[in-house]
């Protein structure tokens, strides 16, 4: 591409058409004429170049848009219309061509001016010093095929410019583009006379002068079309952020998974420019809509921090001071090579939570029926409120986050199951089993004692009988519902009292006041009932009088 700059070949074709003008205009020889048949032929060969590279970029745009018909597409597009459109222009002075030769009284099958390809061989024409018809067909009276011509140059050439995005900032395609399809009325001649673009390109020149003209014009169009395909085809990648990193990366969903739920990452290319850093700030952001450029902007608000860049990465880092669920974010910034900025925002969160040791004693999974059995549920990494479990052979319910009371029915076994919500899907966290069974039988006591040898004064002096749970961590209470006192008295006979409830009546202390040394005496008969409702009948106790 010559981007405006012609090359030593157009140079010399130029100044070869220039000169040959000039002589003609000087009513030179026939020689003469026959030379504008050569420049007529270099045209062609050279325009017939153009269109062999031309394809081949229309070639490399379909390359490009199989990979990525997403980001190749629109400027396949706008080259796809760039190819008809000069395809139908250049048809049309083709066409202009062949109306000049019929009207010379050529243009036959065997006259060898126009050959079975299409193509026109100039050298062939014969007449080549007529201009008449030529000026006629073309300029006529200010209403010929020139005046036509020169606004099909200009609308191409609007179009052409059209396609380049900030034309100041690609001179050189546009100044490129703006003088092939110059259509501009020349200024005036060496006599003063101020001609038109028509009347100086078309009016009274010989049919040897105005073929390589109409084939030049073809060369220029070829050349814009080169010249604004070229520009199309780099626009694919600019604004493209350039890298010379590249690197794997592995972003799980979590770095915490539990038995039976989905370990998920995405794993992909992550590509960094380690020599130009991105701009990171941490912070709110606002965003405002570009009715301009129709699209998102952002800027940083209040407060806000920059992080550390090392090796294309920021850094952040931040200490777990409260608890919950942390949340953080900002925007990142990059720097396109044409100096502006892609900016992105991103947000994420964390978990910050105490740590949690439990331990658990394998052969001690049990609860006991009637009483309320405190459970506590922790699954790391999620909080309380997120836990919810369920139970057999029993109801539970939650106190607080992570704390659960189980009332269990009957004794057996019990399965826990829970549930957790993670990433806002309800998941199955697995499930604990217990054993249930029925509270221990609670001991009988006087005085604090569990029989043995007793002090008369102290014995009678006691109250009742009460039912005590030893060495059970549930506080819970048993009722004496009877029990009777019983001895033998001098003649070996049996006397005892019972009564109701766990107070001594007035007989049995009676019978308590009588002990002597050494005698025995018997608390038995005990029933009493427990707060699961069932009524036990406890083992006796035996006091020995001292």
């Amino acid at each position: 591409m010559g981007h405006g700059k012609e090359t030593p070949r157009q140079k010399m074709i130029g100044m070869m058409y220039l000169v040959l003008t000039a002589m003609l205009a000087l009513n030179v020889s026939a020689e003469v004429l026959d030379a504008f048949d050569a420049v007529d032929k270099g045209l062609r060969t050279t325009t017939k170049i153009y269109a062999e590279k031309n394809l081949g970029l229309y070639g490399e745009f379909q390359q490009q848009f199989v990979q990525n018909p997403t980001k190749v597409g629109p400027w396949k597009k706008d080259a796809d219309e760039v190819k008809r459109r000069t395809d139908e222009l250049l048809e049309y002075i083709h066409g202009l061509k062949k109306e000049i030769i019929t009207i010379n009284g050529q243009g036959g099958i065997d006259d060898g001016v126009i050959g079975e390809d299409g193509e026109i061989y100039g050298e062939n024409i014969e007449g080549k010093d007529k201009y008449d018809g030529a000026t006629n067909f073309l300029i006529g009276e200010n209403d010929g095929k020139a005046y036509e011509l020169r606004e099909k140059l200009k609308e191409h050439r609007e179009y052409l410019v059209g396609l380049i995005e900030n034309p100041e900032k690609h001179l050189a395609v546009t100044h490129a583009i703006e003088t092939n399809l110059n259509t501009d009325d020349p200024g005036k001649s060496g006599d003063g006379e101020k001609k038109s673009w028509e009347v100086k390109n078309f009016y009274h020149m010989p049919i040897a002068a105005v073929m390589p003209l109409l084939t030049k014009m073809q060369l220029d169009i070829r050349n814009s079309e080169a010249e604004i395909v070229q520009y199309l085809f780099s626009q694919i990648s600019a604004g493209s952020i350039p890298f010379n990193s590249l690197e794997a990366t592995v972003i799980p969903n979590t770095s915490y998974v539990l038995q039976g739920n989905p370990y998920k990452a995405d794993v992909f290319v992550a590509a960094m420019d380690t020599t130009q850093p991105p701009i990171v700030f941490i912070g709110r952001y606002d965003s405002t809509f570009n009715e301009e450029t129709q699209d998102w902007e952002y800027e940083m608000i209040g407060r806000y921090d920059s992080l550390d860049v090392v090796e294309g990465k920021g850094k952040f880092e931040r200490l777990s001071s409260s608890l919950g669920t942390q949340t953080w974010g900002g925007i990142i910034k990059l720097q396109k090579p044409d100096g502006s900025y892609i900016t992105k925002t991103f947000k994420q969160s964390y978990q910050i939570a105490k740590p949690n040791l439990v331990v658990s004693p394998t052969k001690m999974n049990v609860f006991y029926v009637g009483v309320d059995n405190p459970v506590s549920i922790s699954i790391a990494g999620v909080p309380g409120d997120k836990i919810s479990p369920s139970i057999t052979n029993g109801k539970i319910r939650k106190q607080r986050d992570g704390e659960f009371i189980v009332n269990p029915k009957r004794p057996g076994n019990s399965l826990i199951s829970v549930r957790a919500e993670i990433d806002g899907v309800s998941k199955n966290m697995g499930v604990s089993p217990f054993r249930v069974k029925a509270l221990p039988d609670p001991t009988i006591q006087v005085a604090g004692k569990k029989g043995g040898k007793i002090q008369r004064n102290v014995f009678s002096a006691q109250a009742g009988v009460f039912a005590v749970m030893e060495d059970f961590d549930f506080d819970l209470e048993f009722k004496i519902t009877e029990f009777t006192v019983s001895t033998t008295d001098r003649g070996g006979y049996f006397i005892g009292h019972s009564t109701k409830g766990n107070l001594f009546t007035k007989a049995q202390k009676d019978l308590m006041k009588d002990l002597r040394r050494g005698q025995r005496v018997n608390v038995e008969d005990v029933k009493a009932i427990g707060p699961d409702g069932s009524v036990r009948n406890l083992a006796p106790i035996v006091f020995e009088i001292i």
